[in-house]
């Protein structure tokens, strides 16, 4: 491997990386605004969860996984169940923490992370293969990446986070992708079982949030006009993600 690919490389994922701080573009909107339009984030962050899944990541792992994929999926939504129980078990007992988080914000961080990291490992080892590939796999996830990382702020807001935390918390999860491509150029082909077999457990954690974490709590909110307005926000969300597939 030449030094000049590992650099591209490691330029490639940072610049990933930092576009999990597109919360900033919000950071200035007032909190009774932001609380106005947080059930409409909400859904457009269920929306980009559900197209992210159903989009991208299974379509990617039943073309690397096969017949692996469903049992895969499922069991990393078992393993977010579990999570989620402890974390509320944690919650319920944690008498000392007068402001709490909700667990969903903390079960997406974890989704988050396990996708970032095979985004990253996909980057790496295009770049192995020629820095051409690299460039194209980099603009590829870049696509994808900005709903995503906007959806994920918004999940952790909803969760209960400051928007500073939100931002950096976010951004921490993202650079989880930097440990991912080293990964990917130390081992090289080695690590490419590892990285299919992650796919499907992300895709499990992200209907499992979406599914019994985020679309209850729109249920909750009264009115044929917010329904509407969430319907809308959701296929919002969902079409950035198939906008971004049939882009590239």
């Amino acid at each position: 491997m030449h030094d000049s690919v590992f650099w591209y490389a490691l330029a490639s994922v940072v610049l990933v990386s930092l576009l999990s701080l597109v919360g900033l573009a919000v950071i200035a909107v007032s909190d009774e605004k932001l609380r106005r339009a947080i059930f409409v984030m909400v859904a457009l962050a269920a929306g980009g969860l559900f197209g992210d899944t159903f989009l991208e990541l299974l379509p990617e792992s039943y073309r690397s996984s096969g017949k692996d994929t469903g049992p895969l999926v499922l069991l990393g939504l078992l393993l977010f169940f579990v999570l989620e129980r402890f974390l509320m078990w944690k919650h319920a007992h944690d008498v000392e923490r007068p402001a709490r988080i909700k667990p969903v914000g903390y079960m997406n961080l974890s989704a988050d992370a396990i996708h970032n990291f095979t985004d990253g490992m996909i980057i790496g080892a295009s770049y192995l293969v020629s820095v051409r590939i690299g460039i194209a796999t980099t603009i590829a996830v870049t696509l994808h990446e900005i709903p995503h990382e906007m959806g994920n702020f918004f999940v952790l807001i909803y969760a209960g986070f400051s928007r500073s935390k939100a931002l950096f918390y976010n951004f921490l999860s993202a650079t989880a992708a930097i440990t991912g491509t080293l990964a990917a150029l130390i081992v090289g082909s080695k690590v490419r079982s590892f990285s299919n077999a992650m796919l499907p457990f992300a895709a499990g954690g992200f209907v499992y949030i979406a599914g019994s974490d985020l679309l209850p709590e729109l249920i909750r909110e009264p009115g044929v006009k917010k329904s509407l307005l969430q319907l809308a926000a959701m296929m919002t969300g969902a079409g950035f993600i198939l906008a971004a597939n049939l882009i590239f």
